[in-house]
């Protein structure tokens, strides 16, 4: 069982849902958590483009997410979370870190809750996979016993500061700031817990998104049973690597 811990609304279809649908056929079975254990609603923006304009065919999820999306939704995992209050490490074989950008997302990105659950994790030593903004959630969990993230020591990726900045600048003038969930980027925060700053990897081209029949154009860091991507763009490598993990 696959744990994936999801904020009420806000999250990224393509990062939880394209694991979620390509793992699901592989026979593993998962558990979504969210705040309240209501039902969640991904980022709309991302599945209908909408506010985005022109630049809605290159931002907004691609057609092969959305469908997951759809499908997942649909799913009684998925209709059936649980609290992230009754989340126990030990029932779980991995946990899955999906990202996002949209306010909504700050319920996720600051519980507590989930920053232990995170630790509890990387203790078991089990699979943790975190893919753009789930990599400051990790990087945001402090292991009691060293008063360090979880991160400190480990190499990584995150979505990248001039990704980030990019999609902000791009939108500024009519979406404000919805690509910008805090002021600094998530690549500065997620440096800023590690020991040095060589152990945050950028990989290579972002010009292409992978693909089921092209996995390689993504990008992914592994570190033990630590596996990190930066964008949607990764997200077929990344479950592939993940599901090597797992």
């Amino acid at each position: 069982m696959i744990l994936i811990p999801i904020p009420s609304s806000d999250f990224d279809p393509s990062e939880a849902s394209l694991p979620w649908k390509l793992l699901s056929e592989s026979n593993f079975k998962f558990q979504f958590a969210t705040p309240n254990g209501k039902k969640a609603k991904a980022d709309e923006r991302m599945l209908t483009g909408k506010g985005l304009g022109i630049l809605k065919s290159g931002f907004m999820a691609r057609r092969d997410a959305r469908d997951a999306y759809f499908e997942m939704e649909n799913s009684n995992e998925f209709q059936n979370p649980i609290p992230y209050s009754e989340i126990n490490e030990k029932d779980f074989q991995a946990i899955l870190l999906p990202g996002g950008h949209a306010q909504g997302m700050k319920e996720y990105l600051e519980s507590k809750i989930l920053q232990n659950v995170v630790v509890d994790f990387f203790h078991s030593e089990k699979p943790v996979a975190a893919i753009c903004h789930g990599v400051l959630l990790a990087a945001r969990s402090i292991d009691p016993k060293t008063n360090k993230s979880v991160l400190y020591e480990k190499n990584t990726t995150a979505l990248l500061q001039k990704q980030e900045l990019l999609a902000y600048y791009t939108t500024k003038l009519w979406l404000g700031n919805y690509y910008k969930t805090y002021p600094l980027t998530v690549q500065a925060e997620v440096t800023s817990f590690l020991k040095s700053k060589e152990q945050f990897k950028t990989g290579g081209s972002l010009s292409v998104r992978d693909s089921l029949g092209n996995p390689d154009v993504g990008f992914t860091v592994v570190d033990g049973n630590y596996v990190s991507a930066r964008w949607p763009g990764d997200a077929y490598q990344f479950t592939n690597v993940f599901k090597r993990l797992l």
